[in-house]
Protein backbone atom coordinates (compact mmCIF):
# COMPACT_ATOMS: atom_id res chain seq x y z
CA UNK A 1 0.00 0.00 0.00
CA UNK A 2 1.22 3.49 -0.87
CA UNK A 3 0.99 6.48 1.46
CA UNK A 4 -0.40 8.84 -1.19
CA UNK A 5 -3.22 8.54 -3.75
CA UNK A 6 -5.04 10.80 -6.16
CA UNK A 7 -8.44 9.96 -4.62
CA UNK A 8 -9.34 8.40 -1.28
CA UNK A 9 -12.89 7.03 -1.08
CA UNK A 10 -14.20 6.42 2.43
CA UNK A 11 -16.94 3.78 2.46
CA UNK A 12 -17.75 0.99 0.01
CA UNK A 13 -21.51 1.12 -0.43
CA UNK A 14 -23.16 2.03 -3.73
CA UNK A 15 -21.82 5.60 -3.66
CA UNK A 16 -18.28 4.53 -2.80
CA UNK A 17 -18.22 1.81 -5.44
CA UNK A 18 -19.22 4.18 -8.26
CA UNK A 19 -16.86 6.91 -6.99
CA UNK A 20 -13.90 4.55 -6.93
CA UNK A 21 -14.64 3.08 -10.37
CA UNK A 22 -15.19 6.48 -12.00
CA UNK A 23 -11.98 7.92 -10.57
CA UNK A 24 -9.96 4.85 -11.56
CA UNK A 25 -11.37 4.74 -15.09
CA UNK A 26 -10.39 8.38 -15.53
CA UNK A 27 -6.79 7.49 -14.75
CA UNK A 28 -6.54 8.33 -11.05
CA UNK A 29 -5.00 6.16 -8.36
CA UNK A 30 -7.77 5.34 -5.87
CA UNK A 31 -7.74 4.03 -2.31
CA UNK A 32 -11.08 2.57 -1.21
CA UNK A 33 -11.25 2.46 2.60
CA UNK A 34 -13.84 0.18 4.17
CA UNK A 35 -14.52 -1.60 7.45
CA UNK A 36 -14.86 -5.05 5.86
CA UNK A 37 -13.71 -6.05 2.35
CA UNK A 38 -15.98 -9.09 2.27
CA UNK A 39 -19.08 -6.90 2.63
CA UNK A 40 -18.37 -4.68 -0.39
CA UNK A 41 -21.47 -4.79 -2.61
CA UNK A 42 -23.72 -6.19 0.12
CA UNK A 43 -27.32 -4.96 -0.20
CA UNK A 44 -28.27 -3.62 3.23
CA UNK A 45 -32.00 -3.50 2.61
CA UNK A 46 -34.18 -5.24 0.01
CA UNK A 47 -32.64 -7.31 -2.81
CA UNK A 48 -33.85 -5.06 -5.61
CA UNK A 49 -32.61 -2.26 -7.85
CA UNK A 50 -34.66 0.40 -9.64
CA UNK A 51 -38.27 1.45 -9.30
CA UNK A 52 -40.27 4.57 -10.12
CA UNK A 53 -37.79 7.40 -10.66
CA UNK A 54 -34.96 5.11 -9.58
CA UNK A 55 -34.83 3.07 -12.77
CA UNK A 56 -34.15 6.31 -14.65
CA UNK A 57 -31.20 7.01 -12.35
CA UNK A 58 -29.75 3.55 -12.99
CA UNK A 59 -30.08 3.99 -16.77
CA UNK A 60 -28.31 7.37 -16.56
CA UNK A 61 -25.53 5.95 -14.38
CA UNK A 62 -25.05 3.23 -16.99
CA UNK A 63 -24.98 5.79 -19.80
CA UNK A 64 -22.20 7.60 -17.92
CA UNK A 65 -20.12 4.45 -17.58
CA UNK A 66 -21.26 3.41 -14.10
CA UNK A 67 -21.51 -0.18 -12.96
CA UNK A 68 -24.81 -0.65 -11.10
CA UNK A 69 -26.85 -1.53 -14.21
CA UNK A 70 -24.38 -4.16 -15.44
CA UNK A 71 -24.18 -5.75 -11.99
CA UNK A 72 -27.98 -5.82 -11.79
CA UNK A 73 -28.26 -7.48 -15.21
CA UNK A 74 -25.80 -10.17 -14.15
CA UNK A 75 -27.44 -10.78 -10.76
CA UNK A 76 -31.08 -10.16 -11.74
CA UNK A 77 -33.68 -12.87 -11.12
CA UNK A 78 -36.81 -10.89 -12.03
CA UNK A 79 -37.19 -7.82 -14.26
CA UNK A 80 -40.28 -5.62 -14.57
CA UNK A 81 -41.09 -2.27 -16.15
CA UNK A 82 -43.27 -0.33 -13.73
CA UNK A 83 -45.87 2.18 -14.98
CA UNK A 84 -46.01 0.30 -18.29
CA UNK A 85 -49.73 1.13 -18.59
CA UNK A 86 -48.82 4.84 -18.61
CA UNK A 87 -46.77 6.91 -21.03
CA UNK A 88 -43.13 6.07 -21.84
CA UNK A 89 -41.89 9.11 -19.92
CA UNK A 90 -42.63 7.39 -16.61
CA UNK A 91 -41.75 3.80 -17.53
CA UNK A 92 -39.38 2.71 -14.76
CA UNK A 93 -37.32 -0.47 -14.70
CA UNK A 94 -37.00 -2.58 -11.55
CA UNK A 95 -35.20 -5.85 -10.89
CA UNK A 96 -35.03 -8.38 -8.09
CA UNK A 97 -31.44 -9.50 -7.68
CA UNK A 98 -29.62 -12.44 -6.18
CA UNK A 99 -28.04 -10.86 -3.10
CA UNK A 100 -24.91 -13.05 -3.10
CA UNK A 101 -24.33 -12.74 -6.84
CA UNK A 102 -24.72 -8.98 -6.64
CA UNK A 103 -21.95 -8.85 -4.04
CA UNK A 104 -19.64 -11.09 -6.10
CA UNK A 105 -20.14 -9.17 -9.36
CA UNK A 106 -19.49 -5.89 -7.53
CA UNK A 107 -16.27 -7.13 -5.99
CA UNK A 108 -15.12 -8.53 -9.35
CA UNK A 109 -15.73 -5.15 -11.02
CA UNK A 110 -13.47 -3.47 -8.45
CA UNK A 111 -10.77 -6.16 -8.77
CA UNK A 112 -10.58 -5.58 -12.53
CA UNK A 113 -9.52 -1.95 -12.03
CA UNK A 114 -5.75 -1.86 -11.52
CA UNK A 115 -5.94 1.75 -10.28
CA UNK A 116 -7.98 0.75 -7.20
CA UNK A 117 -6.52 -0.48 -3.91
CA UNK A 118 -8.78 -1.58 -1.06
CA UNK A 119 -7.86 -1.07 2.59
CA UNK A 120 -9.70 -2.34 5.65
CA UNK A 121 -9.78 0.13 8.50
CA UNK A 122 -11.57 3.05 10.11
CA UNK A 123 -11.08 6.61 8.92
CA UNK A 124 -10.79 8.47 12.22
CA UNK A 125 -9.92 11.95 10.98
CA UNK A 126 -9.50 14.30 8.05
CA UNK A 127 -6.24 16.09 7.29
CA UNK A 128 -7.08 19.69 6.34
CA UNK A 129 -4.69 22.58 5.63
CA UNK A 130 -5.81 26.06 4.59
CA UNK A 131 -9.37 24.86 3.92
CA UNK A 132 -8.13 22.13 1.58
CA UNK A 133 -8.23 18.39 2.19
CA UNK A 134 -4.81 16.77 2.23
CA UNK A 135 -5.63 13.23 3.29
CA UNK A 136 -7.14 11.07 6.01
CA UNK A 137 -6.14 9.27 9.17
CA UNK A 138 -6.86 5.53 9.06
CA UNK A 139 -6.40 3.70 12.35
CA UNK A 140 -3.72 6.18 13.39
CA UNK A 141 -1.86 6.26 10.06
CA UNK A 142 -1.87 9.33 7.81
CA UNK A 143 -2.54 8.64 4.12
CA UNK A 144 -2.34 11.58 1.74
CA UNK A 145 -4.85 12.20 -1.02
CA UNK A 146 -5.33 14.95 -3.58
CA UNK A 147 -9.10 14.51 -3.16
CA UNK A 148 -11.24 12.69 -0.60
CA UNK A 149 -14.77 11.40 -1.19
CA UNK A 150 -16.82 10.52 1.90
CA UNK A 151 -19.45 7.82 1.34
CA UNK A 152 -20.00 6.31 4.82
CA UNK A 153 -23.75 5.65 4.47
CA UNK A 154 -25.54 4.58 7.64
CA UNK A 155 -22.19 3.90 9.33
CA UNK A 156 -21.75 7.65 10.00
CA UNK A 157 -22.38 7.55 13.77
CA UNK A 158 -24.95 4.81 13.20
CA UNK A 159 -27.19 3.56 15.98
CA UNK A 160 -29.54 0.57 15.58
CA UNK A 161 -32.84 -0.03 17.38
CA UNK A 162 -34.87 -3.16 18.11
CA UNK A 163 -37.60 -2.25 20.57
CA UNK A 164 -36.10 -0.15 23.34
CA UNK A 165 -32.71 -1.82 22.91
CA UNK A 166 -30.11 0.32 21.12
CA UNK A 167 -26.59 -0.51 19.99
CA UNK A 168 -23.99 1.02 17.65
CA UNK A 169 -23.67 -0.17 14.07
CA UNK A 170 -24.25 0.70 10.45
CA UNK A 171 -25.83 -2.64 9.63
CA UNK A 172 -26.84 -5.76 11.58
CA UNK A 173 -23.83 -7.78 12.76
CA UNK A 174 -21.50 -4.89 11.83
CA UNK A 175 -21.05 -2.90 15.06
CA UNK A 176 -18.25 -0.58 13.91
CA UNK A 177 -19.33 2.99 13.20
CA UNK A 178 -17.67 6.17 11.93
CA UNK A 179 -18.26 8.26 15.05
CA UNK A 180 -14.83 9.92 14.95
CA UNK A 181 -15.35 10.85 11.29
CA UNK A 182 -18.67 12.46 12.21
CA UNK A 183 -16.96 14.39 15.00
CA UNK A 184 -14.28 15.56 12.54
CA UNK A 185 -16.96 16.99 10.25
CA UNK A 186 -18.60 18.79 13.16
CA UNK A 187 -15.25 20.28 14.23
CA UNK A 188 -14.76 21.58 10.69
CA UNK A 189 -18.00 23.52 11.09
CA UNK A 190 -20.42 21.45 9.01
CA UNK A 191 -24.09 21.65 9.99
CA UNK A 192 -25.36 18.15 10.70
CA UNK A 193 -28.76 16.44 10.71
CA UNK A 194 -29.95 13.10 12.09
CA UNK A 195 -31.99 10.78 9.85
CA UNK A 196 -33.59 7.38 10.40
CA UNK A 197 -34.18 4.42 8.14
CA UNK A 198 -35.03 0.79 8.73
CA UNK A 199 -35.28 -2.67 7.27
CA UNK A 200 -37.50 -5.73 7.40
CA UNK A 201 -37.11 -9.16 8.92
CA UNK A 202 -35.88 -12.11 6.82
CA UNK A 203 -37.88 -15.34 6.48
CA UNK A 204 -37.05 -18.98 5.77
CA UNK A 205 -38.94 -19.72 2.55
CA UNK A 206 -39.28 -23.39 3.46
CA UNK A 207 -41.68 -22.34 6.24
CA UNK A 208 -43.88 -20.07 4.10
CA UNK A 209 -47.24 -21.40 2.88
CA UNK A 210 -47.14 -20.22 -0.73
CA UNK A 211 -50.56 -21.75 -1.46
CA UNK A 212 -52.10 -18.78 0.34
CA UNK A 213 -50.13 -16.22 -1.64
CA UNK A 214 -50.47 -14.62 -5.06
CA UNK A 215 -47.47 -15.01 -7.36
CA UNK A 216 -46.13 -11.91 -9.12
CA UNK A 217 -44.06 -12.69 -12.21
CA UNK A 218 -41.62 -10.52 -14.10
CA UNK A 219 -41.80 -9.40 -17.72
CA UNK A 220 -41.19 -11.87 -20.53
CA UNK A 221 -38.68 -11.45 -22.02
CA UNK A 222 -36.86 -9.55 -19.26
CA UNK A 223 -35.56 -6.13 -20.35
CA UNK A 224 -31.98 -5.39 -19.21
CA UNK A 225 -30.93 -2.22 -17.41
CA UNK A 226 -27.62 -1.69 -19.18
CA UNK A 227 -27.44 -0.45 -22.76
CA UNK A 228 -24.54 -2.87 -23.27
CA UNK A 229 -26.49 -5.97 -22.14
CA UNK A 230 -28.21 -7.79 -24.98
CA UNK A 231 -30.12 -10.50 -23.10
CA UNK A 232 -30.73 -11.71 -19.54
CA UNK A 233 -29.49 -15.27 -19.10
CA UNK A 234 -30.28 -16.05 -15.44
CA UNK A 235 -33.31 -18.05 -14.32
CA UNK A 236 -36.26 -15.78 -13.51
CA UNK A 237 -38.42 -16.34 -10.41
CA UNK A 238 -41.63 -14.82 -9.01
CA UNK A 239 -42.28 -12.68 -5.96
CA UNK A 240 -45.37 -13.31 -3.83
CA UNK A 241 -48.02 -10.98 -2.44
CA UNK A 242 -49.84 -11.18 0.87
CA UNK A 243 -51.40 -8.63 3.23
CA UNK A 244 -51.45 -7.55 6.82
CA UNK A 245 -54.86 -7.65 8.52
CA UNK A 246 -56.77 -6.17 11.44
CA UNK A 247 -55.26 -8.68 13.88
CA UNK A 248 -51.78 -7.63 12.73
CA UNK A 249 -52.66 -4.00 13.32
CA UNK A 250 -54.22 -4.71 16.72
CA UNK A 251 -51.02 -6.35 18.00
CA UNK A 252 -48.92 -3.43 16.79
CA UNK A 253 -51.22 -0.79 18.34
CA UNK A 254 -51.11 -2.63 21.67
CA UNK A 255 -47.31 -2.53 21.66
CA UNK A 256 -46.55 1.02 20.55
CA UNK A 257 -45.26 1.69 24.07
CA UNK A 258 -42.28 -0.52 23.23
CA UNK A 259 -41.65 1.10 19.83
CA UNK A 260 -38.53 3.30 19.74
CA UNK A 261 -40.29 5.35 17.06
CA UNK A 262 -43.21 6.33 19.31
CA UNK A 263 -41.43 6.58 22.66
CA UNK A 264 -38.88 9.21 21.65
CA UNK A 265 -35.93 6.81 21.62
CA UNK A 266 -35.49 7.44 17.89
CA UNK A 267 -35.07 11.17 17.28
CA UNK A 268 -33.94 11.08 13.64
CA UNK A 269 -36.33 11.97 10.83
CA UNK A 270 -37.61 8.89 9.00
CA UNK A 271 -38.31 8.13 5.35
CA UNK A 272 -41.72 9.55 4.44
CA UNK A 273 -42.20 7.36 1.37
CA UNK A 274 -41.01 4.12 2.94
CA UNK A 275 -42.48 4.18 6.47
CA UNK A 276 -42.29 1.37 8.97
CA UNK A 277 -45.38 -0.79 9.41
CA UNK A 278 -46.11 0.71 12.84
CA UNK A 279 -45.87 4.18 11.29
CA UNK A 280 -48.34 3.23 8.53
CA UNK A 281 -50.81 1.83 11.05
CA UNK A 282 -50.72 4.99 13.18
CA UNK A 283 -50.85 7.43 10.25
CA UNK A 284 -53.44 5.52 8.20
CA UNK A 285 -55.81 3.97 10.77
CA UNK A 286 -58.60 3.68 8.17
CA UNK A 287 -56.59 1.11 6.18
CA UNK A 288 -57.50 -2.43 7.21
CA UNK A 289 -54.59 -4.04 5.38
CA UNK A 290 -51.23 -3.25 3.78
CA UNK A 291 -49.34 -5.03 0.99
CA UNK A 292 -46.49 -7.38 1.80
CA UNK A 293 -44.25 -8.38 -1.11
CA UNK A 294 -42.22 -11.50 -0.42
CA UNK A 295 -39.03 -11.08 -2.45
CA UNK A 296 -36.61 -14.00 -3.01
CA UNK A 297 -33.03 -13.20 -1.99
CA UNK A 298 -31.45 -15.51 -4.55
CA UNK A 299 -31.55 -18.73 -6.54
CA UNK A 300 -29.45 -20.73 -4.09
CA UNK A 301 -31.07 -19.60 -0.85
CA UNK A 302 -34.50 -20.03 0.73
CA UNK A 303 -34.46 -16.58 2.37
CA UNK A 304 -37.25 -14.12 1.55
CA UNK A 305 -37.42 -10.38 2.21
CA UNK A 306 -40.94 -9.16 3.22
CA UNK A 307 -41.01 -5.75 1.55
CA UNK A 308 -43.62 -3.51 3.17
CA UNK A 309 -43.26 -4.45 6.84
CA UNK A 310 -40.13 -2.62 7.92
CA UNK A 311 -40.19 -2.41 11.72
CA UNK A 312 -38.14 -1.66 14.81
CA UNK A 313 -40.57 -3.25 17.29
CA UNK A 314 -39.21 -5.73 19.87
CA UNK A 315 -38.45 -9.29 18.80
CA UNK A 316 -41.38 -10.83 20.69
CA UNK A 317 -43.81 -8.36 19.07
CA UNK A 318 -42.39 -9.09 15.61
CA UNK A 319 -42.90 -12.80 16.28
CA UNK A 320 -46.57 -12.17 17.10
CA UNK A 321 -47.65 -9.78 14.36
CA UNK A 322 -45.74 -11.48 11.53
CA UNK A 323 -47.47 -14.80 12.18
CA UNK A 324 -50.93 -13.22 11.82
CA UNK A 325 -50.26 -12.65 8.11
CA UNK A 326 -51.65 -15.14 5.57
CA UNK A 327 -48.99 -17.62 4.54
CA UNK A 328 -46.70 -16.71 7.42
CA UNK A 329 -48.53 -18.48 10.26
CA UNK A 330 -45.62 -20.89 10.83
CA UNK A 331 -42.79 -18.88 9.35
CA UNK A 332 -39.29 -19.15 10.75
CA UNK A 333 -37.75 -15.69 11.17
CA UNK A 334 -34.07 -15.79 10.25
CA UNK A 335 -33.37 -12.17 11.18
CA UNK A 336 -35.52 -9.49 12.76
CA UNK A 337 -36.25 -6.01 11.46
CA UNK A 338 -34.55 -2.99 12.98
CA UNK A 339 -34.37 0.79 12.71
CA UNK A 340 -31.15 2.73 12.26
CA UNK A 341 -30.22 6.37 12.84
CA UNK A 342 -27.22 8.03 11.22
CA UNK A 343 -25.68 11.45 10.79
CA UNK A 344 -26.18 13.60 7.69
CA UNK A 345 -24.33 16.68 6.44
CA UNK A 346 -26.86 19.38 5.52
CA UNK A 347 -26.49 19.22 1.69
CA UNK A 348 -26.77 22.93 0.84
CA UNK A 349 -23.16 23.07 2.06
CA UNK A 350 -22.21 21.35 -1.23
CA UNK A 351 -21.49 22.63 -4.72
CA UNK A 352 -23.31 21.03 -7.70
CA UNK A 353 -20.15 18.93 -8.21
CA UNK A 354 -20.71 17.51 -4.68
CA UNK A 355 -17.53 19.19 -3.48
CA UNK A 356 -18.01 20.88 -0.11
CA UNK A 357 -18.03 24.67 -0.05
CA UNK A 358 -15.99 24.77 3.16
CA UNK A 359 -13.18 22.38 2.27
CA UNK A 360 -11.72 22.25 -1.24
CA UNK A 361 -11.21 18.79 -2.80
CA UNK A 362 -13.52 17.19 -0.20
CA UNK A 363 -16.58 15.51 -1.77
CA UNK A 364 -19.63 13.87 -0.17
CA UNK A 365 -21.94 11.30 -1.76
CA UNK A 366 -24.81 9.04 -0.73
CA UNK A 367 -26.73 8.95 2.53
CA UNK A 368 -24.32 11.41 4.13
CA UNK A 369 -26.08 13.98 1.91
CA UNK A 370 -29.54 13.04 3.18
CA UNK A 371 -30.72 10.63 0.50
CA UNK A 372 -32.18 7.16 0.84
CA UNK A 373 -31.84 4.37 -1.70
CA UNK A 374 -29.15 2.44 -3.55
CA UNK A 375 -29.77 4.30 -6.81
CA UNK A 376 -29.61 7.83 -5.36
CA UNK A 377 -26.34 6.92 -3.63
CA UNK A 378 -24.80 5.38 -6.75
CA UNK A 379 -25.70 8.45 -8.83
CA UNK A 380 -24.04 10.82 -6.37
CA UNK A 381 -20.99 8.59 -6.06
CA UNK A 382 -20.50 8.61 -9.82
CA UNK A 383 -20.72 12.41 -10.04
CA UNK A 384 -18.39 12.90 -7.08
CA UNK A 385 -15.84 10.49 -8.57
CA UNK A 386 -15.96 12.18 -11.98
CA UNK A 387 -15.56 15.66 -10.52
CA UNK A 388 -12.77 14.69 -8.13
CA UNK A 389 -10.82 13.29 -11.09
CA UNK A 390 -11.52 16.36 -13.23
CA UNK A 391 -10.44 18.76 -10.48
CA UNK A 392 -7.20 16.85 -9.91
CA UNK A 393 -6.53 17.14 -13.66
CA UNK A 394 -7.46 20.86 -13.54
CA UNK A 395 -10.26 20.34 -16.05
CA UNK A 396 -13.73 21.88 -16.15
CA UNK A 397 -16.25 20.38 -13.69
CA UNK A 398 -19.04 18.09 -14.85
CA UNK A 399 -22.48 19.30 -13.80
CA UNK A 400 -25.81 17.88 -14.94
CA UNK A 401 -28.70 20.30 -14.55
CA UNK A 402 -32.46 19.76 -14.21
CA UNK A 403 -32.97 19.85 -17.98
CA UNK A 404 -30.46 17.13 -18.85
CA UNK A 405 -30.86 14.27 -16.36
CA UNK A 406 -32.67 12.87 -13.34
CA UNK A 407 -29.25 12.95 -11.68
CA UNK A 408 -29.23 16.69 -12.28
CA UNK A 409 -32.59 17.07 -10.53
CA UNK A 410 -31.40 14.97 -7.60
CA UNK A 411 -28.26 17.02 -7.03
CA UNK A 412 -29.94 20.37 -7.73
CA UNK A 413 -32.65 19.61 -5.16
CA UNK A 414 -30.08 18.63 -2.54
CA UNK A 415 -27.64 21.48 -3.07
CA UNK A 416 -30.15 24.32 -3.53
CA UNK A 417 -33.17 23.30 -1.44
CA UNK A 418 -31.62 20.91 1.05
CA UNK A 419 -33.77 18.26 2.68
CA UNK A 420 -35.36 17.86 6.10
CA UNK A 421 -36.11 14.17 5.56
CA UNK A 422 -34.47 11.29 3.69
CA UNK A 423 -34.68 12.26 0.00
CA UNK A 424 -36.05 9.77 -2.53
CA UNK A 425 -36.24 10.27 -6.29
CA UNK A 426 -39.65 10.25 -8.05
CA UNK A 427 -40.66 10.97 -11.63
CA UNK A 428 -42.88 13.75 -10.23
CA UNK A 429 -39.80 15.71 -9.10
CA UNK A 430 -38.61 16.00 -12.72
CA UNK A 431 -40.15 18.90 -14.63
CA UNK A 432 -38.78 17.78 -17.99
CA UNK A 433 -39.49 14.07 -17.65
CA UNK A 434 -40.85 13.87 -21.21
CA UNK A 435 -37.29 14.67 -22.32
CA UNK A 436 -35.49 12.62 -19.68
CA UNK A 437 -36.69 9.09 -20.30
CA UNK A 438 -35.12 5.70 -19.71
CA UNK A 439 -35.05 4.88 -23.42
CA UNK A 440 -32.96 7.91 -24.39
CA UNK A 441 -30.47 8.04 -21.49
CA UNK A 442 -27.73 6.76 -23.80
CA UNK A 443 -28.62 9.30 -26.50
CA UNK A 444 -28.44 12.07 -23.90
CA UNK A 445 -25.28 11.07 -22.06
CA UNK A 446 -23.06 8.67 -24.04
CA UNK A 447 -21.20 11.40 -25.92
CA UNK A 448 -20.22 13.09 -22.65
CA UNK A 449 -19.25 9.76 -21.09
CA UNK A 450 -17.02 8.98 -24.09
CA UNK A 451 -15.28 12.36 -23.87
CA UNK A 452 -14.67 11.78 -20.15
CA UNK A 453 -13.15 8.38 -20.86
CA UNK A 454 -15.89 6.48 -19.02
CA UNK A 455 -17.09 4.38 -21.97
CA UNK A 456 -15.16 2.97 -24.91
CA UNK A 457 -15.41 3.97 -28.56
CA UNK A 458 -17.41 0.88 -29.57
CA UNK A 459 -20.23 1.75 -27.16
CA UNK A 460 -20.29 5.37 -28.33
CA UNK A 461 -20.26 4.36 -32.02
CA UNK A 462 -23.18 2.00 -31.41
CA UNK A 463 -25.20 4.86 -29.90
CA UNK A 464 -24.24 7.21 -32.74
CA UNK A 465 -25.43 4.60 -35.22
CA UNK A 466 -28.74 4.24 -33.37
CA UNK A 467 -29.20 8.01 -33.40
CA UNK A 468 -28.50 8.18 -37.14
CA UNK A 469 -30.98 5.39 -37.87
CA UNK A 470 -33.64 7.11 -35.76
CA UNK A 471 -33.10 10.33 -37.72
CA UNK A 472 -33.35 8.43 -41.02
CA UNK A 473 -36.59 6.75 -39.95
CA UNK A 474 -38.11 10.01 -38.75
CA UNK A 475 -37.14 11.67 -42.06
CA UNK A 476 -38.83 8.84 -43.99
CA UNK A 477 -42.00 9.33 -41.96
CA UNK A 478 -41.93 13.09 -42.61
CA UNK A 479 -41.60 12.48 -46.34
CA UNK A 480 -44.16 9.67 -46.57
CA UNK A 481 -47.81 10.62 -47.19
CA UNK A 482 -51.16 9.12 -46.29
CA UNK A 483 -54.66 10.08 -47.48
CA UNK A 484 -57.33 10.49 -44.81
CA UNK A 485 -60.81 11.47 -45.99
CA UNK A 486 -60.41 15.08 -47.22
CA UNK A 487 -56.76 15.55 -46.24
CA UNK A 488 -53.37 14.22 -47.20
CA UNK A 489 -50.86 14.33 -44.34
CA UNK A 490 -47.41 12.96 -43.60
CA UNK A 491 -46.94 9.66 -41.80
CA UNK A 492 -45.13 11.65 -39.10
CA UNK A 493 -48.22 13.82 -38.49
CA UNK A 494 -50.44 10.74 -38.54
CA UNK A 495 -48.29 8.95 -35.95
CA UNK A 496 -48.60 11.86 -33.49
CA UNK A 497 -52.32 11.08 -33.18
CA UNK A 498 -53.45 8.96 -30.20
CA UNK A 499 -53.95 5.28 -30.92
CA UNK A 500 -51.79 5.17 -34.05
CA UNK A 501 -48.85 2.75 -33.76
CA UNK A 502 -45.67 2.90 -35.78
CA UNK A 503 -45.88 -0.82 -36.65
CA UNK A 504 -48.79 -0.04 -39.00
CA UNK A 505 -46.67 2.50 -40.91
CA UNK A 506 -43.20 0.94 -41.01
CA UNK A 507 -42.32 -2.42 -42.53
CA UNK A 508 -39.96 -4.59 -40.50
CA UNK A 509 -36.44 -5.59 -41.42
CA UNK A 510 -34.72 -2.30 -42.18
CA UNK A 511 -34.64 -0.96 -38.62
CA UNK A 512 -34.19 -2.71 -35.29
CA UNK A 513 -37.03 -2.93 -32.80
CA UNK A 514 -35.10 -0.61 -30.46
CA UNK A 515 -34.74 2.08 -33.14
CA UNK A 516 -38.41 1.82 -34.14
CA UNK A 517 -39.61 2.04 -30.54
CA UNK A 518 -37.38 5.03 -29.68
CA UNK A 519 -38.37 6.87 -32.86
CA UNK A 520 -42.06 6.35 -32.10
CA UNK A 521 -41.66 7.79 -28.59
CA UNK A 522 -39.78 10.81 -29.97
CA UNK A 523 -42.53 11.47 -32.50
CA UNK A 524 -45.42 10.97 -30.07
CA UNK A 525 -43.92 13.45 -27.62
CA UNK A 526 -42.63 15.92 -30.25
CA UNK A 527 -45.32 18.64 -29.80
CA UNK A 528 -44.76 18.67 -26.03
CA UNK A 529 -40.99 18.43 -26.36
CA UNK A 530 -41.00 21.45 -28.67
CA UNK A 531 -42.79 23.45 -25.98
CA UNK A 532 -40.39 22.22 -23.29
CA UNK A 533 -37.34 23.13 -25.36
CA UNK A 534 -38.75 26.64 -25.71
CA UNK A 535 -39.15 26.84 -21.92
CA UNK A 536 -35.60 25.59 -21.40
CA UNK A 537 -34.25 28.22 -23.81
CA UNK A 538 -36.09 30.92 -21.87
CA UNK A 539 -34.73 29.50 -18.61
CA UNK A 540 -31.18 29.61 -19.99
CA UNK A 541 -31.63 33.27 -20.92
CA UNK A 542 -32.94 34.10 -17.45
CA UNK A 543 -29.94 32.38 -15.85
CA UNK A 544 -27.61 34.74 -17.76
CA UNK A 545 -29.19 37.85 -16.22
CA UNK A 546 -27.03 39.36 -13.50
CA UNK A 547 -28.87 40.72 -10.47
CA UNK A 548 -27.38 44.07 -9.36
CA UNK A 549 -25.83 44.09 -5.89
Amino acid sequence: MKNEYDIIVVGSGHAGIESALAGARMGCSVLLATFTKDKIGYLSCNPAVGGVGKGQLVKEIDALGGEIAKITDNAGIQFRVLNSSKGPAVWSSRAQVDRNKYLLYTQNALKKESNIEILEGEVTGLLVENNRIRGVEIDGEIILGKAVILTPGTFLNGKMHIGLETFPGGRMEEPRVSKKLSNSLKKLGFDMLRFKTGTCARFDGKTIDFTKLKAQYGDTPPAPFSFSTSTIEAQQVPCYITYTNEETHKIIRENLSSSPLFTGVITGTGVRYCPSLEDKIVKFPHHTRHHVFLEPEGLETDIYYPNGISTSLPIDVQDKFIRTIDGLENVKIERYGYGIEHDVVEPTQLCPTLETKKIEYLYLAGQINGTTGYEEAAAQGLIAGINAALKIKRQQPFVLDRTTAYIGVLIDDLTTKGTKEPYRMFTSRVEYRLLLREDNANLRLHETAYKLGLINKDIWEKTRHKKQEMEELITELKEGKISLKDARITLYEHLIKPGIRIETLVSGGKYSEEVIRSAEIEIKYSPYVKQMLSEIKELRNLEKIKIPA
